[in-house]
Order: structure tokens, then C-alpha cells, then sequence
């Protein structure tokens, strides 16, 4: 196998289909996208593990999702980290590449050696989905459970959508002779098929009577859903996270008794949405005497983004809306 070979399936999802379980999957490894994500900051290996974690969910999860605009995930805590937010870009024609950023906010002092996990406190996990000008926005939350954000995003699809769901996921940082430590991800997301709600009686198996995957199945899918869980769970880290494993193997190795069928990867870059036009969008609501109080003692007003660091310098007599209000004379 050639190193190009090799590295096809790195910035990839890959979506499949288990036809003899009903159920539906989506393959990702993400690597360079990670290297423009992180680079962007300075984050501790604890807070770069959960940002890594994040947006190998973000690339899972968006996959699955026809969107036209815009999926963001979110995770707001009373924890060392207070905040995780991503965003997942749909491409914007056939053949182009989706887009993810993402970035944190913590508080240094808090951190401890623990695991990545004991870092969030009580909160809540997000899904946000913009599908653009002229469509209503839809948010679902769940409270922060379980041991990772894996199963956060789990109990997220069990009790808001009803939707079992599984995820095996591998985070690291590569160390591979001749090339530059850098983080590496890959992971393994697996769904039951969509049908008419199951009825629920009483409180779920999770923490706080949370749903769970095995609440919203049963019979002969409540089978196949324990028997394809049972042959995800033999997936070892580096299979996961490659490079030298292509991902299409991978899936026969674990599924080949339910006949996996694949459908054509989708490439995902690191990518931001920042602009000065945004960033003059997101003044226009302050008046002149707000633009004021922004305004650096070198007469300009500044704005950093926190995705990307991108840094825009604006001229204060150009921004708010009283500066609309002019120009639009």
C-alpha cells in the first residue's frame, strides 16, 4: 500500500449502510482538519482532547444531516471548561468539501489531572441546525451525562430524537517516525433507522432517567441493534484512527455479516465563516456611544475570531447602526 493510499481516508466521512440490521453508519478520521483547529490556540492536552473528541462528533453527526446551511454543537458547563462549541458547514456545491471549526473556553486554574470528562461540570449538551435565511432554526438539549461527550451525544439522540445511536471513537496525538506529532482522530457512528416514535413508558436506563439507546429499541431491533453493538465494541484505537487500515476493510472487518454497503466519502476541511461583513453585521446593533466604549486608544475598534484568530481592525465612524443609518441615506 502507498502512503497516498495510505492517507486517502484522513479528512473523510464515510457513510454506510448495515441492510440486513436497518441500520445506517457514517466512518471518519480527521487529521489535518485537527492541525487547523488546534493551531489556532494553545489549549492544555486536556482541553485539546475534548476539543478533538467535539469535533470528530461534529463531523459524524453532520454527515448524517441534509443540510443546507449550518449544525453546531455546543457544550456549556459549571467546569474548568466552560464552553466546547463547533460548527459543521455543509459544502456549499456537489463534490466540495464540508468545513469544521471549533474552539473553547476555560478556566486555566481549574484544571486538574483528571480525566478529560472530570474537566466539565453540570451543564448541557447542544444541537443547534441553521438551514439559512428564511428557515426556523431547531436547538435540541440534553443535560452532560456519562463518561465522555460520546455518550453525551447518545443520550442527546435516545431521548431527544428518539434515534438509538452508537459511537466508537479514537483520539491522539500520531506519533509516527518522520513526521510531526500532531492529533488524529477517528470514530464510528451507527444508527437505527428512523421509524415511527416507539412508545416509552416510565424513566430511562441513563443517569437522571435519561433514555438510552436501549430503551427506544426492542424485538428483532432490539437483535440486530445488540448483535452490530456487539461487533462494533471488538474495534480496537489504531483501526480506528489508522492511517494504514482503509476505512472500507475496517467495515467489513466488523460487519461483514450484515452486508455493509458504502456510498461516496464526503472530504471535510477546517474552515471558518468569519468576515469583516460579519463582524459589521454583529456592531450594527450598537449605537454610537456603545462604538465608543469599544474603540481602542488607537481610534480603532477590534475583533478577534475565536475560531480561527483571524483579527479585524474597523474604523468606529463605519460601524453600529447610527453608521447605517448614515450610509443608507
Amino acid at each position: 500500500m502507498t502512503l497516498g493510499s495510505k492517507l486517502a481516508w484522513d479528512d473523510t466521512v464515510l457513510p454506510f449502510q448495515l441492510d440486513r440490521a436497518d441500520i445506517r453508519g457514517r466512518a471518519a478520521r480527521l487529521d489535518g482538519v485537527l492541525s487547523g483547529i488546534l493551531k489556532q490556540h494553545n489549549y492544555p492536552p486536556v482541553v485539546e482532547a475534548l476539543v478533538a473528541e467535539m469535533a470528530l462528533l461534529t463531523a459524524l453527526i453532520g454527515q448524517t444531516i441534509k443540510l443546507r446551511w449550518k449544525l453546531s454543537l455546543q457544550v456549556q458547563s459549571k467546569g474548568a471548561v466552560r464552553m466546547i462549541a463547533t460548527d459543521f458547514y455543509a459544502p456549499e456545491a456537489e463534490g466540495e468539501p464540508a468545513r469544521i471549526r471549533a474552539y473553547a473556553s476555560y478556566d486555566a486554574d481549574k484544571l486538574s489531572d483528571g480525566p478529560a470528562m472530570d474537566q466539565i461540570g453540570e451543564g448541557y449538551f447542544a444541537i443547534l441546525m441553521d438551514q439559512g435565511e428564511g428557515m426556523q432554526p431547531y436547538q435540541g438539549i440534553t443535560p452532560l451525562s456519562g463518561a465522555s461527550l460520546a455518550s453525551c451525544a447518545e443520550a442527546y439522540f435516545a431521548q431527544s430524537e428518539q434515534i438509538p445511536t452508537k459511537f466508537a471513537l479514537s483520539f491522539g496525538q500520531s506519533t509516527e517516525p518522520g513526521v510531526a506529532q500532531h492529533w488524529r482522530a477517528g470514530g464510528i457512528m451507527i444508527q437505527h433507522m428512523p421509524k415511527a416514535s416507539p412508545s416509552v413508558s416510565g424513566g430511562g436506563s441513563g443517569e437522571g432517567g435519561l433514555l438510552l439507546a436501549q430503551d427506544v429499541v426492542s424485538d428483532d431491533d432490539g437483535e440486530n441493534w445488540n448483535r452490530v453493538n456487539f461487533h462494533l465494541a471488538t474495534v480496537e484505537d489504531m483501526e480506528l484512527i489508522g492511517p494504514s487500515l482503509p476505512t472500507t476493510d475496517l467495515l467489513v472487518r466488523l460487519f461483514h455479516e450484515e452486508g455493509p454497503r458504502v456510498f461516496d466519502a464526503l472530504p471535510v476541511r477546517f474552515g471558518c465563516s468569519c468576515s469583516e461583513d460579519r463582524v459589521r453585521q454583529s456592531l450594527s446593533i450598537y449605537s454610537a456611544k456603545d462604538i465608543e466604549k469599544m474603540t481602542t486608544d488607537d481610534g480603532q475598534v477590534t475583533a478577534d475570531c475565536q475560531f480561527c484568530g483571524a483579527h479585524y481592525t474597523l474604523d468606529p465612524t463605519t460601524v453600529g447602526f447610527e453608521a447605517e443609518e448614515v450610509s443608507g441615506e
